[in-house]
């Protein structure tokens, strides 16, 4: 990391952020909060790409046999059309506050956003565009989450900047559940694997270990959250390798 910051970033954000205080749909005022985070983000950090889930419109595996509904790879690819959507709407609302954006999405919908391509979408970072990449990875059975850290990685993103709804960091147990639950600020990989915490899928984790990918893991509506993660600022919780970056992972006192 550069001592002003990371020159390049991926910003994982969650569908159910966009829809405000609401758990369905796209909220307008929440989407333009979010476009004027990121133009703030963009400031100090010349080299920004997204990945957004879908849990404002649909969850994959909410609605899949396991609950009695739709065959798990019908639901999984219908919760990836979704992720377009949420694409789409972050994609205009930048383009309201002046950056350039583009959204490529790993399902071949050209009429609304180029395929991923990954030589043409490192071309964006380094002209300033903002890349958003949809649809996941393409592929059933893998998360957001997933196609955020394979993204990253593709890229050669410095870190992954992890966005929360009402959340700031990782907590040792549910913070809901547990209100005496303390926050993690720094923690590492193999202690977030063996202890199950909700940063993210377990796939996606391993992916972040094996190539070294720090992740920052904060809540939206921190002020200037989305900037300071990306000029490395603390801010929520660290996970990374903590052994050779920093000391010992503690959960910090709430």
């Amino acid at each position: 990391m550069a001592e002003s910051g990371y020159r390049r970033v991926l910003l994982k954000m969650s569908g159910e952020a966009l829809a405000g205080g609401g758990r369905f749909g796209l909220d307008v005022p929440t989407l333009s909060l979010v476009a004027e985070k990121i133009a703030a983000a963009h400031a100090v950090c010349p080299e920004m790409a997204v990945v957004v889930g879908a849990g404002n419109f649909l969850r994959g595996t909410s609605v899949s046999e396991d609950g009695g509904g739709m065959r798990r790879v019908t639901a999984d690819y219908a919760g990836m059309l979704a992720t377009i959507i949420n694409a789409l709407a972050l994609q205009d609302s930048l383009e309201r506050v002046g950056l350039a954006a583009r959204v490529q999405s790993a399902i071949d919908v050209q009429r609304v956003a180029e395929p991923y391509l990954p030589r043409q979408a490192l071309q964006h970072l380094k002209d300033g565009r903002i890349v958003i990449f949809a649809a996941g990875t393409g592929n059933p059975y893998l998360t957001t989450d997933t196609a955020a850290a394979l993204r990253a990685i593709e890229i050669g993103a410095e870190a992954l900047l992890m966005v929360k709804n009402k959340v700031d960091g990782v907590y040792e147990a549910d913070p809901a559940k547990e209100p005496q639950a303390r926050r993690f600020e720094t923690l590492g990989y193999a202690d977030a694997l063996g202890r199950r915490l909700k940063v993210m899928d377990a796939t996606a984790l391993t992916l972040c270990l094996e190539r070294s990918l720090p992740i920052v893991v904060f809540d939206l509506l921190a002020p200037d959250s989305i900037a300071r993660a990306a000029r490395g600022e603390k801010i929520g919780t660290l996970v990374g390798d903590i052994q050779t970056a920093l000391a010992e992972s503690q959960p910090s006192p709430s």
